[in-house]
């Protein structure tokens, strides 16, 4: 049996959830027009609908969006409203953990993915102390920079971080290495950090996150990980994703195992976005109630990533959902999704 840490404590994922937070995009930079937002707004309610079918979900929205959000998302999943710069709940939304019997939530400090200069942040930076006070835990606020998508935990201790992600200048100058981890352990109840040195070749464009680990490599029980591969030796991720896999082979967790890992072969698809290339990730998963919501791309590797997890987590329904337009906007189904672990 595992002994949990005195402090606060974030389950993994996989545990049970009360519910899923989601945001609501609204009119700004990601989206671009009138076409590229509601084009967003039906993805968003896609992911919506097939977490609903597993756990409750509830959608913070901008002032004004509930009748449109409403009509899109019908009556199964509850609307709050809250001002909003953007729309990746994963990010701007709080960690929530376990703290003495209690619902706690880390509020990291968020600053627009290391001050884009695309990003706004006014209203997204409080949207972590919203949620939480909805939600009925106690927030902590952390004077971290980071955000959700740059950790990742297997409820044992161990926690998965990039070294472009929580040591990037724009995010937290002059941190070190024990600083930050010294932070994400008191915070988290880890006792172990696993550090990658980069993320997807793609997530260091104009409007990526400089390395988040959901899209490279995520836990799915204790000791076993899947990592995003790229066969392909002409992709500029091919030699990032085998140093990757190279030291999560040679990497232990928290409790002295050497991890298992599977890989999840890139979508043969290739996209742009603004001009830029696309890193399409079958890591950027979601792990709810009794499922799997997976990112598909319309390609011939999705049902090979769908049979992957379903002989991973047998006891979970695998559900395939397109993300192609999440994607062009930044992120995955993992980056728009954020889990309220039960008691």
């Amino acid at each position: 049996m595992t002994t949990r840490p005195a402090g606060p404590y974030m389950p993994p994922e996989w545990a049970r959830h009360t519910r899923t937070w989601m945001a609501w995009p609204s009119a700004n930079p990601t989206f671009g027009d009138a076409d590229e937002l509601a084009t967003a707004r039906a993805a968003w309610a896609r992911v919506a609908h097939a977490v609903r079918r597993f756990e409750p979900v509830t959608m913070v929205v901008g002032p004004g969006d509930g009748p449109g959000a409403r009509q899109l998302l019908g009556e199964d999943v509850e609307l709050v409203e809250q001002p909003l710069d953007d729309a990746w709940m994963r990010d701007i939304g709080p960690t929530f953990v376990h703290d003495g019997g209690r619902l706690g939530a880390v509020d990291w400090t968020f600053n627009g993915w290391g001050g884009q200069s695309w990003a706004r942040w006014e209203h997204d930076a409080r949207v972590g102390g919203f949620v939480a006070r909805a939600a009925g835990a106690e927030a902590a606020a952390s004077a971290l920079v980071n955000e959700g998508g740059g950790i990742h935990v297997d409820g044992e201790g161990t926690v998965l971080l990039t070294e472009t992600v929580q040591r990037d200048p724009g995010r937290n100058p002059g941190w070190t290495r024990a600083e930050v981890e010294a932070e994400i352990h008191a915070r988290l109840g880890t006792r172990k950090a696993i550090w990658l040195p980069h993320g997807l070749s793609a997530d260091y464009g104009r409007f990526g996150t400089r390395g988040h680990v959901d899209l490279v490599a995520a836990f799915v029980r204790p000791g076993v990980v899947v990592a995003h591969s790229q066969p392909d030796p002409a992709h500029p991720d091919h030699e990032v994703t085998r140093e990757t896999l190279a030291l999560l082979r040679g990497a232990t967790d928290a409790r002295g195992r050497a991890l298992e890992v599977v890989e999840l072969p890139a979508p043969t698809a290739t996209a742009t976005a603004g001009g830029e290339p696309v890193d399409y990730s079958y890591v950027n998963h979601y792990l709810c109630n009794g499922g799997v919501v997976l990112c598909g791309f319309g390609d011939p590797r999705d049902e090979q990533a769908a049979g992957i997890f379903r002989r991973l987590l047998p006891e979970r329904t695998v559900t395939l959902v397109d993300a192609r337009e999440i994607f062009a906007a930044g992120g995955g189904i993992h980056c728009i999704t954020q889990q309220q672990p039960a008691l």
